[in-house]
């Protein structure tokens, strides 16, 4: 009996084929073939393959860092699947379907590409899943699963920590609403849902219980600090001779690091270089670190650093522009999102404190504390890491005074920060005192920007961090 096209009455897949013999096996050895087998095997609901989306910014494939389910679990919308990482960004992929989780397409590590099968899911289409409309096979670039990804991954940002103590306690994220940046769920959006469910009181302020070691920890181990940074530590790593060469792939943020140093140095760079005198800095950094640790928030010199550059780039906004491919057209930005450059176990990364001329010095702390806990954890976002328009590189933490960053294009201008050492120096009467110096190394793009301007730039930032409390008369 030869037939037009052939359908299991469960199946979610046509055979495309003019004419198929149904008594003829080896005549339905054809692609689809697996297809229709599997799909028509279940009794209680359709399988959909989940496929992994486009995430944007060109990327076409992604490394699957963490898994947050296995095979038999169940899963509802917004429910988070697993973390994958670009060569840009860390991404949390939620599902689209309620379901059973019946096959994992790929194992940790393993490189995914957008537009192939990530988990087969199996729904119940009693629940009014029209299989011709979901089920069927959407194109690689699907609009609706794009933009259905990107609300998930608002509706469900969250730490591993935080999962981890959701998945423990049979928590699903979609039913809880985080109160942190961005609608974040914390560890205490989950205490607190757990409170409601099962009627515990819990501690009317989770910081107070944070504060007081806070001071401990940064007076007892002060000194060990000093003698940590003059003497190097190795990493300590097991060594291993197996002498033979070992050839790996370049992916993640190396592979980004590729692209991005390689179109750096088409560009002409010029330096320059000054110390800065930060003892006043010093002294009232010292001062509010207290007052910062009170509202949750440590306090480092980076912030006064940039916004001290805000400040700077309001005055020269050459500095916070950039220039087209062709060279013609010079784009002045105006917001300063300023990144700053850090070394993480995936490669360095640099993210940015988006709309520094309008943030207060302490909101650009607790910004700087939320990206460099995603950074160390591996969990910045695309919006973290892209629309950056100037750059500070602070490669003191590890060591070195002068150094020649390079630029990272779009970006026409980026700044080095060398350590802070005790040195002597003159005053105005001729006496020696000890001074706080740091050094800085500028580098900028010499198409559009002479050395002047990067002097007098260089020199506004410089009296603003010598003298921190001129900062007052133009913090907006």
């Amino acid at each position: 009996v030869c037939i037009h096209r052939v359908r299991s009455c469960s199946s979610i897949r046509f055979i495309k084929s003019k004419y198929v013999c149904v008594f003829d096996k080896s005549a339905l050895k054809f692609s689809h073939q697996q297809r229709l087998f599997r799909t028509s095997a279940v009794s209680c609901g359709q399988i959909v393959q989940f496929k992994l989306s486009d995430i944007g910014e060109g990327i076409t494939e992604v490394t699957v860092k963490e898994w947050y389910i296995k095979e038999g679990d169940s899963v509802s919308q917004f429910d988070s699947i697993c973390e994958v990482q670009s060569d840009k960004a860390s991404v949390t992929i939620t599902s689209r379907y309620d379901g059973i989780i019946r096959k994992l397409h790929y194992s940790l590590d393993e490189i995914a590409y957008v537009g192939k099968p990530l988990v087969d899911i199996e729904i119940d289409t009693s629940k009014g899943v029209a299989p011709e409309e979901d089920v069927v096979e959407t194109p690689p670039m699907s609009h609706e699963e794009h933009t259905h990804q990107e609300i998930k991954g608002h509706k469900t940002l969250a730490t591993p920590a935080v999962r981890r103590l959701a998945m423990e306690n049979n928590i699903k994220l979609s039913e809880i609403v985080g109160t942190g940046k961005d609608n974040r769920i914390l560890k205490e959006d989950i205490l607190n849902y757990l409170a409601k469910q099962t009627g515990a009181i819990l501690p009317p302020s989770p910081k107070a219980e944070i504060i007081p070691p806070l001071p401990k920890s940064e007076t007892v181990p002060a000194a060990p600090k000093d003698k940590a940074r003059k003497i190097p530590v190795p990493v300590s790593r097991p060594i291993v001779f197996s002498g033979k060469d070992k050839t790996e792939p370049v992916t993640g943020f190396h592979k980004a690091m590729v692209k991005t140093m390689s179109a750096a140095l088409k560009i002409p760079h010029f330096g320059y270089c000054d110390e800065i005198d930060l003892t006043q800095l010093v002294q009232l950094r010292e001062e509010l670190k207290p007052v910062a640790q009170l509202r949750g928030v440590k306090l480092s010199f980076m912030p006064f650093f940039i916004k001290a550059a805000s400040l700077g780039l309001l005055q020269y906004p050459i500095l916070n522009a950039s220039l087209d491919e062709s060279c013609q057209n010079v784009t002045y930005k105006a917001s300063h999102n300023i990144g700053v450059a850090m070394d993480t176990e995936q490669g360095l990364i640099v993210p940015n404190v988006k709309n520094v001329q309008v943030c207060s010095i302490f909101e650009i702390a607790s910004e700087l504390n939320r990206l460099q806990s995603l950074g160390s954890a591996g969990q910045l976002g695309t919006n973290d890491l892209t629309g950056g328009t100037f750059t500070l590189s602070n490669i003191g933490t590890i060591g070195g005074t002068y150094t020649k960053p390079v630029i990272l294009p779009p970006e026409v201008a980026i700044g080095a920060l060398g350590k802070i050492q005790v040195l002597p120096r003159f005053n105005e009467k001729g006496e020696v005192f000890k001074a706080q110096i740091m050094n800085v190394s500028w580098s900028a793009d010499h198409r559009i920007v002479d050395g002047a301007t990067m002097a007098r730039f260089s020199n506004l930032w410089k009296s603003y961090l010598e003298n921190p409390a001129s900062m007052l008369l133009d913090l907006k």
